[in-house]
């Protein structure tokens, strides 16, 4: 059997000591989330598998708690409604699924955080296009060289790995950092 979690856990030192370069666009990130929410509008994350489940997270972190008690902040992932992912997926096609929710629920002013480890999902990319067409900011926690969507954002956030799991590791300590930055800003962290 081999060592797996010493290999893992040196690959995801490894990357860990190159994010030191993220710390400018993640508080540029922090800053825009927070500007909307203090504005009265709304987050919204989609992403798929892993990245679906951070979604989930982090808007949860957010209409929940994340550091201590405070009023609840609008938020929201939209792979959790599987009424509206299995009707649009069947109606009209799976690269759909967050782009109609994002065009029936999303504002000018509201911030679209698109989470994908390639940067290339078609799903999250149409999000990212009717997000653009409604007037909402998007930043992009991507991976690799940040796919398609990198020039698609206002702001990316793109770790430098090509192992997706290490890209995922990174973008819950990015949303963690992000939920923290806002709880800041909001002045009750």
């Amino acid at each position: 059997m081999t060592d797996l979690f010493a290999h893992n856990l040196s690959e995801h030192r490894a990357l860990f000591l190159q994010l030191d370069a993220l710390c400018s666009p993640v508080q540029a990130a922090g800053r825009m989330a927070a500007q909307a929410l203090q504005s009265g509008h709304k987050l919204m994350f989609c992403g798929n598998g892993g990245s679906a489940a951070d979604s989930q997270h982090l808007a949860s972190e957010l209409t929940g708690r994340f550091i201590k008690d405070r009023r609840p902040l609008a938020a929201m992932a939209l792979s959790t409604d599987s009424s509206a992912l299995t009707c649009i997926g069947n109606d009209y096609s799976f690269d759909e699924v967050f782009a109609r929710q994002v065009a029936a629920l999303g504002r000018t002013g509201d911030v679209l955080v698109a989470i994908s480890t390639s940067g290339n999902s078609r799903n999250v990319i149409r999000a990212v296009e009717e997000a653009r067409a409604a007037g909402m900011q998007v930043i992009g926690l991507l991976g690799r060289d940040g796919g398609a969507l990198k020039a698609m954002c206002d702001l990316s956030v793109v770790v430098p790995s090509q192992v997706t799991a290490r890209i995922q590791e990174a973008h819950i300590l990015i949303g963690h950092t992000l939920c923290g930055l806002i709880e800041e800003a909001l002045g009750v962290a």
